[in-house]
């Protein structure tokens, strides 16, 4: 049985992507930053009759939190086959960079970008100890230059410019550390649920939380060899 972490996954996407893993015979660890929160995702999950579940304490953003979290991994698994970096914050509003708030914008990259750069960093260990290692990192539409270039101006995507920005490093972050790891055979995608309705963006995203888990889903047990370096949505790829 192949296993699984994914962050931020106590609700939302991360929940629905563990659910449909689990149904699919995977061993998903709950990354969750709250261990009640995560405890009880859990449970909810047991009460549907999926057990190859469990939970683990994970604040991405606070590296201690990261360490203890790879510590307390590695006392229960021998490799880890995928990695998914679900965790992220959408941040405060205004997001403009003429008039938002720097502080708003630390804070995003902090969860967005380099939570997730260290996190990979200290599970990637047990990645490199899988046959079949995968890290999937879930984006957005709103981090693609190129849909924000044909978008034009005045769209409600601008509504977003922190969270995007954040999104496109992400991205680049996906590309640069696909192409350090070729060698070593560990496939490094992004991917992004779609416009999904969760309290990231007060469930107003046109998708459900079923259909925003599907893409992401499908990349995570895509077969191997499977493709490195690409940016994935429901039904193909996306511009970077």
């Amino acid at each position: 049985m192949k296993t699984v972490l994914i962050t931020g996954a106590n609700k939302g996407i991360g929940f629905e992507t563990a659910k449909q893993l689990a149904q699919l015979n995977y061993f998903v660890y709950l990354g969750s930053r709250d261990k009640q929160h995560g405890l009880d995702a859990v449970k909810k999950l047991n009460g549907q009759g999926i057990t190859n579940v469990a939970m683990l304490v994970i604040d991405i953003a606070d590296n201690n939190s990261v360490q203890q979290a790879k510590e307390e991994l590695e006392t229960k698994i021998d490799a880890l086959d995928i990695l998914i970096n679900n965790a992220g914050i959408a941040g405060n509003m205004p997001q403009d960079f003429v008039n938002g708030d720097m502080e708003n914008l630390r804070d995003i990259f902090d969860t967005n970008f380099f939570g997730t750069v260290q996190t990979t960093r200290a599970f990637l260990p047990l990645l490199r100890k899988s046959t079949e290692a995968a890290i999937i990192n879930v984006s957005s539409e709103v981090g693609s230059i190129a849909l924000r270039i044909e978008a034009g101006r005045n769209t409600n995507r601008d509504k977003y410019n922190a969270y995007g920005a954040s999104k496109t490093a992400l991205n680049a972050f996906t590309v640069m550390l696909a192409n350090e790891l070729y060698n070593d055979g560990i496939r490094v995608n992004s991917v992004t649920p779609g416009y999904t309705a969760t309290d990231l963006n007060q469930f107003q995203g046109a998708k459900t939380i079923e259909q925003g888990a599907i893409p992401i889903v499908e990349l995570a047990t895509q077969p191997l060899p499977g493709t490195t370096a690409k940016f994935f949505k429901d039904g193909g790829e996306v511009s970077w």
